[in-house]
């Protein structure tokens, strides 16, 4: 598949779709697009309980859809950039789309 001038893989790309494929991985993302939040935050805005949420965060991590940085003991995530941004607000659009 040709994107442009990229080589895209195929099976990572699957992945990413997989990853997103997920409800509470899509709320959480979609939670992260109006601002950085740490997991007890997530946790309660969720109802779940923060290791749920925490291993979550870790699988997208793992697909580079979210970052961290710490402050003290506390985790700060946001949104890994502005492509992940375009992806969901794309996706929200198409669904919406009638």
């Amino acid at each position: 598949m040709d994107l442009g001038h990229e080589q895209v893989d195929v099976q990572q790309l699957a992945e990413l779709f997989k990853v997103l494929g997920d409800p509470t991985r899509i709320r959480i993302v979609r939670l992260l697009l109006n601002k950085e939040m740490c997991v007890s935050d997530i946790a309660d805005t969720m109802g779940m309980g923060q290791s749920a949420i925490s291993h979550q965060l870790r699988v997208l991590r793992q697909a580079r859809l979210v970052t961290f940085r710490k402050e003290g003991k506390t985790a700060w995530y946001s949104l890994n950039d502005e492509h992940v941004v375009v992806l969901l607000k794309q996706g929200i659009e198409h669904v919406a789309h009638q």
